[in-house]
């Protein structure tokens, strides 16, 4: 049989593996409105609730489409469907992909045309991410106990760990914004549009809170400022990347 990135029994299998995980957010959506209940909370609460955990999944599906849409091309429709709905991170997945594409001495822009390179680069894209899943069972609890550990004794120093912990994350992907900066140096600026989108992100982030803390009747925008500025984040990166490239 030839192998293709779309053939037809990866579509059945991604599609099942992605119904179970719709079945699930219905079964756990339907408890929660019936607990909801149980305890008596206003409809309009519920209500309220549910429609902002909706929008605000909107500018993520907009990414993760966009996601789709770059990957798809090397690696078919249907895994990088699985990886940016289940589990996967953009942000991971495409660097995921885009370094075992390089090692293979493929590209984004070339589709593969073996079983081989098509496992290495899944391979490389599910194993990682997966590793977390796996230790998060064993070693969440102990985690957070020290964490609490350290606040019982020192609440400063607690909340110093913890701050420490999220900028730790958040460091690994500011590198890869910056990794490539050193080329405008030598006339290549490509390398600044992803430090634009950032910083134009950053300032839509900025205006939506001093909106929600200043203007009388916009409390609501703190629901929405992260999906506003990823929306923003993306149409800015349009022109952008024509005015840099």
């Amino acid at each position: 049989m030839e192998f293709s990135v779309n053939h037809p029994i990866l579509f059945v299998m991604v599609g099942i593996l992605i119904a179970v995980v719709l079945m699930q957010s219905v079964y756990f959506l339907v408890r929660a409105v019936k607990r909801a209940k149980e305890l008596k909370m206003d409809k309009k609460v519920i209500s309220k609730t549910i429609s902002s955990a909706a929008i605000f999944t909107i500018a993520p599906a907009v990414a993760i489409l966009v996601g789709v849409a770059t990957l798809s091309k090397s690696l078919g429709i249907a895994v990088p469907w699985l990886r940016l709905s289940i589990i996967g991170s953009l942000s991971y997945e495409t660097i995921a992909a885009n370094s075992a594409l390089e090692a293979l001495k493929l590209n984004t822009a070339t589709q593969i045309t073996n079983a081989s390179d098509f496992v290495t680069v899944l391979s490389v894209m599910t194993v990682g991410i997966a590793v977390g899943l796996i230790f998060v069972p064993f070693l969440t609890k102990k985690i957070q106990g020290g964490i609490k550990s350290i606040e019982k004794r020192d609440k400063k120093w607690g909340e110093i760990f913890s701050n420490a912990m999220f900028l730790g994350m958040i460091s690994a992907f500011l590198g890869y914004v910056f990794c490539d900066v050193s080329g405008a140096f030598n006339g290549d600026f490509t390398g600044l549009i992803p430090v634009c989108v950032m910083a134009v992100s950053a300032f839509v982030m900025a205006i939506c809170g001093i909106l929600a803390m200043k203007v009388k009747h916009m409390g609501w925008m703190n629901d929405y400022a992260l999906p506003i500025s990823l929306i923003c984040g993306m149409a800015a990166a349009i022109p952008i990347d024509s005015w840099l490239r």
